[in-house]
């Protein structure tokens, strides 16, 4: 599902608020999230679940053209965690 995707479908549930509202508090939410992931903080949406910053250690990989050794720098990476209530809901399936 696309961001605009998710848009219509709550258009379509809540048909009093109007698309650009809707829009607006979506595009809020992820810039918060956005935010405070910049920032280093976790964010934990309860029942969904958590986004959160991961750092991965510099290694050595390969090339795999060539087969030559490579370092790999040290980067941060996002991470989702979630909730009990989404994998509740994956697992019945």
């Amino acid at each position: 599902m696309t961001k605009s995707e998710l848009i219509e479908n709550i258009v379509a549930e809540h048909p009093n608020i109007t698309k650009k509202h809707i829009e607006f508090i979506i595009n809020s939410v992820f810039a918060s999230i956005k935010e405070s992931l910049q920032k280093g903080e976790k964010v934990e949406i309860r029942g969904f679940g958590s986004f959160k910053i991961r750092e991965k250690t510099s290694k050595i990989g390969r090339n795999p053209k060539t087969g030559t050794k490579v370092t790999v720098p040290d980067k941060k990476v996002p991470y989702f965690k979630p909730g009990k209530e989404i994998k509740e809901i994956l697992i019945k399936k």
